[in-house]
């Protein structure tokens, strides 16, 4: 399959993640289709993808997308509750709560409900891919596709492979990462460790930051201020948990 194969983009799960991956979807040519599980979770997310503080009408308001680009973006975009509305995409993102037994038994449905050739993607923060395709036949056609949050903002796409994971796959979830004008890395899974390349550093540096601060060293803010400052990063450490928590919202 080629990127300009996909004619279709089924998105399993909203909220934060699933909404802001939805939103960069469809900006950039994608008709996309978002499942969530009731009308109030989908009306969230249709708004924070629209209303939201990283959402399509701020894009307009800072020049970065025309009225008519705003429109067309919204005409690719549809929602349902229904599962059986993701059949016939060609690529399947899945954005559900970061638990195991919930994402395989999604991927255990959607395995049963979409067409065989379709690719399927998960968007977990740290979970092995070779456990995660143990719930699917399509194990060549299943890849990690780890984003990072404001998803419409943030450029990196972390692409983890399992063994089983075909060369023609991964190459084209590249493409489709070139094409959402995203960044993407590769990645081998590791079994045993939760994280990939980003979570597995980050997670390190948060619990040197809060070793600090329990020993009494510095202050939460002092700790944030001087790694802004010294490293140029935007946020400390300690500050970067709270706004990973509410997706920077």
């Amino acid at each position: 399959m080629d990127v300009n194969d996909i004619k279709l983009v089924g998105l399993m799960g909203g909220g934060v993640m699933g909404g802001g991956i939805a939103e960069t979807f469809i900006a950039h040519g994608f008709r996309t289709i978002v499942r969530d599980l009731n009308d109030d979770l989908i009306e969230k997310t249709r708004a924070s993808m629209i209303e939201g503080r990283y959402g399509l009408k701020g894009a307009v308001e800072r020049g970065k997308m025309t009225q008519q680009e705003f429109d067309d973006a919204i005409n690719r975009l549809s929602f349902t509750k229904d599962v059986n509305d993701l059949r016939d995409c060609d690529l399947i993102v899945e954005a559900v709560p970061e638990n195991l037994d919930l994402k395989k038994s999604v991927f255990s449905e959607l395995d049963r409900t979409v067409k065989p050739e379709a690719v399927f993607a998960t968007n977990t923060s740290g979970f092995a891919i070779s456990d995660l395709n143990k719930a699917v036949s399509r194990r060549d056609r299943f890849v990690g596709f780890h984003w990072f949050s404001p998803a419409f903002i943030m450029k990196p796409i972390e692409i983890i492979y399992a063994p089983e994971t075909s060369e023609e796959t991964i190459r084209l979830m590249e493409e489709v990462g070139k094409r959402l004008d995203k960044v993407t890395i590769r990645v081998k899974d590791a079994p045993g460790k939760y994280g990939f390349v980003a979570n597995r550093i980050y997670f390190a540096m948060v619990a040197e930051a809060r070793r600090v601060l329990e020993e009494g060293i510095a202050s939460a803010e002092d700790i944030d201020t001087v790694m802004k400052l010294g490293f140029n990063w935007p946020v400390g450490p300690l500050g970067m948990t709270k706004g990973a928590r509410g997706g920077w919202q």
